[in-house]
């Protein structure tokens, strides 16, 4: 429903179809190579597609099927890239290598090498929910327009990712296989810098890309243009939020990033809980975000690494009390606000972008401190099944004793 709305708003149809061979237990003893052959071709007579990905799975990586040998049968057959990905979870066991799998199809498919240069900056990013936002700050300060990837994006648009001027990301996690590659094979500058939220992250992604393109001065004076507007109403709304106690729970690219932000309005991060842990990306380089935040951070901020199951993430909360839960997945959330606590659902990577975002999200985290009584009620009448001698346990001695990990 997303992917369509936003392309309705540019005036684009997705037509993205997924094709499952849906193997049985037959199948899985003899293998299934002819009943892929049989999904591709049907694939391609009903749907004409520009290109076709053909994904394993952990069944099919399992077995061992060849689906690499028949991905080099049918590439003269089609008149279009026909492209392997492997997507065996299993191999990995961290959810984020399958951003690395479809840049890598991306790479190894579609991407042609440069016929000349174009002024287009390739942005990684989950749902462009800010696009037009981009597309005037671009075409202002950088005379360049945005190739958002890969949500509406074109397989001709795609084959024309090593013609941009520079590559940037909302999200080291999600882009640093993409833009580490479009450079290395082709010279396309990869800009890594702490993402856009909060102030210290928009005026350093801003003058990062304004770097590797050479606009500097024009970014300087977008940067002090509406620093004159907006750095003052947001210090005075944050004035109330100084001194408040959060818990964050996210994904290894916005823990680290909403991390420094809150610390920019003077709250402290009691923990901060991430799904993994990166520490060092494509490039050999400890990730941005972090390495802001160890030269940042007070010494006392507490970082743990896969602990969200929510059993782990109440016992947390009922040690530290804090004022407020930040998370990006709506399950941990309902439950923190069951245990009482403020939770603040940080769901669009674009809801701290900018001067203006950082100020609406400061205004919100304001807004929700200061009325709590839904959090009071609904606490007040939830019974949750966990006990008082539950809380009194420290979850990973626990966990440990009872040889989970």
């Amino acid at each position: 429903s997303r992917r369509k709305q936003l392309a309705e708003k540019i005036n684009r149809t997705t037509n993205t179809v997924y094709v499952c061979t849906d193997l049985n237990e037959q199948d899985t003893v003899f293998g299934a190579v002819e009943a892929l052959r049989k999904a591709i071709q049907y694939t391609w007579d009903k749907f004409h597609p520009d290109a076709l990905f053909i994904a394993s799975s952990c069944v099919s990586g399992v077995i061992g099927e060849d689906i690499d040998g028949l991905v080099e049968e049918l590439k003269d057959e089609y008149p279009v890239p026909v492209i392997s990905m492997h997507c065996e979870g299993f191999k990995s066991r961290i959810w984020a290598s399958g951003f690395d799998i479809s840049d890598h199809a991306v790479m190894q498919g579609i991407v042609k090498p440069p016929k000349e240069k174009r002024r287009v900056i390739n942005i990684k990013n989950f749902y462009e929910s800010h696009r037009p936002q981009i597309t005037k700050i671009f075409n202002e300060v950088f005379d360049a327009e945005p190739q958002f990837l890969y949500l509406n994006s074109t397989i001709e648009e795609l084959s024309h990712l090593s013609e941009s001027l520079a590559t940037v990301c909302i999200c080291g996690t999600l882009g640093t296989y993409l833009g580490n590659a479009l450079e290395e094979t082709y010279g396309v500058p990869y800009v890594r810098t702490i993402n856009h939220s909060g102030i210290a992250g928009f005026e350093a992604w801003l003058r990062g890309i304004a770097k590797a393109i050479g606009k500097e001065k024009e970014a300087e004076a977008y940067i002090e243009k509406n620093r004159a507007i907006y750095l003052p109403q947001i210090e005075e709304v944050t004035k109330s939020l100084h001194g408040l106690r959060a818990v964050i729970g996210m994904g290894p690219g916005f823990t680290y990033e909403i991390a420094r932000v809150l610390q920019e309005f003077g709250i402290k991060v009691e923990y901060a809980l991430a799904w993994h842990y990166d520490y060092k990306y494509d490039n050999g380089d400890v990730p941005p975000a972090l390495e802001h935040l160890l030269k940042t951070s007070p010494k006392d901020m507490k970082v743990a690494v896969a602990d969200q199951q929510n059993y782990e993430v109440l016992n947390i909360l009922q040690r530290y009390k804090p004022d407020l839960y930040f998370s990006r997945h709506p399950g941990t959330t309902v439950w923190a606000i069951k245990q009482g606590v403020a939770a603040v659902y940080v769901a669009d990577e674009y809801t701290v972008f900018g001067y203006e975002g950082t100020l609406s999200f400061a205004k919100m985290i304001r807004d929700t401190v200061t009325n709590r009584s839904f959090e009071k009620n609904l606490a007040s009448r939830v019974k949750l099944p966990y006990t008082k001698w539950w809380y009194t346990q420290n979850e990973d001695k626990f966990i440990k004793a009872e040889g989970v990990r």
